[in-house]
């Protein structure tokens, strides 16, 4: 993360020269694991059989070129230099390096591995919004064509990039018992590098392209941007606002924005001789979907009266919105008035510079002493504590928007305490406890995953999206019961709602038509057995003759 901003206007804002200077002297981030790509001149060309050959005839001396025509199979010079194969539905999966293209045959399924993709068809491929390095679509046109033939033979040689995401499996949400939970990474990713591993989520490093749209959307903090890491930019942000402060700089306001698209609109903005408001710290990130909750709210305990986020380069502004209006519903339920977040669409505005000047400075909190984390919630706990001290009126809880990763979960008169709910959280909101049929929950954890609701065999459960400002660390009792004993040795069996709601299932089945055979139900395995014995009229082995 990086500071940005016309390096002509330093002498004329000293508190910018500051920002600017603190974020020089900050040690340098860990580096960033990455992962590695070959691309060996295997390239894979897909379309009618002309243009196909056309670009495999001018290629042939730069490449081991591979072609899948389309259309019916035809006699084909024996000298041409390339393999060509005919089928008329290809399948593409892999990434840079390692591209595979199948089809069917007579013999089966067949696939060929190449480095590069160069795709003629007139329906693509891959129908994504982020297309993986090494496959380029260019369709019929055969200029556009010839540009990315040009673009795929840079590919050559080895590659690396930052692994930009990590998850931590243990706190996925995903899924449990083959309950569907939260799935908004999988939904939200632009690459298609995250899919569904069961109960858990994985992500393919060579396809994400590090928009940090998952992180963003992720309750739980399982995925982590690291590109750089919260804790880094968390940092940055503090020392850069202290920096600003200490210069005896007024109302500092954040400007985030993407390292490539949003660099490129801030300089386009500086050639047409205009420029940001004063107050605006410009700071860069790598994508501006990775400015999540914790980095929005997180400035503004810092002590920023306004924070944006510059959508130049978003794929999807949606995800960026939400977490404006949950971060606005916070401060604003604490009593915290006027607009402190705002996510900016520079597409759809021209003028959007002119909107951030006009946009009037709320109130700067008490900046906060604590540093951001690489666990999201544990960030977001110390945000809300600060925020809260901060508080002239703190209401007992806040309402929130739909989706938000923080509720309150409620149990009916139908739970029968089976403690599928507290299996199946992945959090630890809801415990069973070890002594008592009781089932308690601690609001603080639970992530609105929906895990509960829908592993509920009684349909029993209703979330509830708010944030608990006062004691939310507390654990509260959600439903207890009595025992059920054994009616005939008083042995304990377990909660007597699940106890008799199998009783009440069983009683209409013929195994249990009698009297003797209802009774039954009541008694532990034991005692059943013994029943069983004593007055089950049934023939008898030593009764049996030949």
């Amino acid at each position: 993360m990086s500071i940005t901003t016309d390096h002509s206007s330093l002498n004329a804002n000293p508190a910018i020269a500051a920002a600017r200077q603190a974020l020089l002297e900050l040690p340098a981030p860990e580096p960033v694991p990455a992962v590695s790509m070959i691309a060996e001149g295997r390239l894979g060309i897909v379309g009618d059989l002309e243009a196909a050959l056309g670009w495999a005839e001018r290629l042939i001396a730069q490449r081991e070129v591979f072609v899948v025509a389309s259309g019916p199979a035809v006699e084909l010079d024996p000298e041409l230099g390339c393999r060509v194969v005919f089928a008329d539905s290809v399948a593409l999966s892999g990434h840079l390096g390692s591209f595979e293209l199948s089809w069917q045959q007579q013999g089966g399924a067949t696939s060929q591995v190449v480095d590069v993709v160069l795709d003629l068809s007139s329906a693509p491929l891959l129908n994504r919004v982020e297309l993986p390095p090494g496959y380029l679509a260019p369709g019929r046109d055969p200029l556009d064509q010839a540009l990315a033939v040009i673009d795929l033979l840079a590919f050559d040689g080895e590659f690396e990039k930052p692994r930009y995401v990590t998850v931590n499996d243990r706190l996925c949400a995903h899924s449990r018992a083959q309950k569907s939970g939260c799935s908004n990474c999988i939904e939200s990713c632009a690459s298609v590098a995250i899919r569904s591993d069961g109960d858990k989520i994985a992500l393919d490093p060579y396809l994400c392209q590090g928009c940090g749209t998952c992180t963003t959307v992720c309750p739980s903090g399982a995925l982590s941007f690291q590109y750089p890491r919260v804790a880094d930019s968390g940092l940055a942000l503090k020392r850069q606002l202290q920096a600003w402060r200490d210069a005896g700089g007024a109302a500092p306001a954040i400007l985030f924005h993407s390292a490539e698209r949003g660099s490129k609109a801030l300089t386009a903005l500086q050639r047409q001789g205009r420029s940001l408001p004063a107050d605006f710290i410009t700071v860069e990130c790598w994508s501006a979907d990775s400015v999540g909750l914790e980095l929005l709210l997180g400035a503004v305990a810092f002590g920023a009266c306004r924070v944006a986020v510059l959508g130049a380069g978003s794929h999807d502004l949606a995800p960026l919105r939400r977490q404006a209006v949950l971060g606005q519903a916070i401060l604003g339920g604490l009593g915290f008035s006027g607009d402190y977040l705002r996510i900016v669409d520079s597409d759809a505005d021209a003028d959007w510079p002119a909107a951030l000047a006009a946009w009037p400075a709320p109130a700067a909190l008490k900046p906060a002493e604590f540093r951001l984390l690489g666990d999201k919630r544990a960030s977001l706990e110390f945000i809300v504590d600060h925020l809260v001290k901060q508080s002239a009126s703190v209401p007992d809880s806040l309402d929130l928007p739909a989706g938000a990763p923080f509720g309150s979960v409620a149990v009916s008169d139908a739970c029968t305490l089976c403690m599928a709910c507290a299996g199946a959280c992945p959090a630890g909101a809801l415990k069973a406890a070890a002594d008592a049929p009781r089932l308690s929950f601690i609001e603080r954890n639970c992530l609105q995953c929906g895990l509960c609701e829908t592993t509920c065999p009684e349909q029993a459960i209703a979330l509830t999206p708010r944030l608990l400002l006062k004691d939310r660390r507390q654990e509260r009792m959600l439903r207890e019961a009595e025992v059920f004993c054994c009616t005939s040795c008083g042995k304990p069996m377990g909660a007597a709602p699940t106890i008799l709601n199998m009783i009440s299932k069983l009683a209409g089945h013929s195994m249990f038509a009698s009297p003797e055979a209802k009774a039954r139900l009541s008694m532990c395995g034991d005692c059943r057995v013994v029943d069983l014995i004593q007055h089950e009229d049934g023939l008898k082995a030593r009764e049996m003759t030949e």
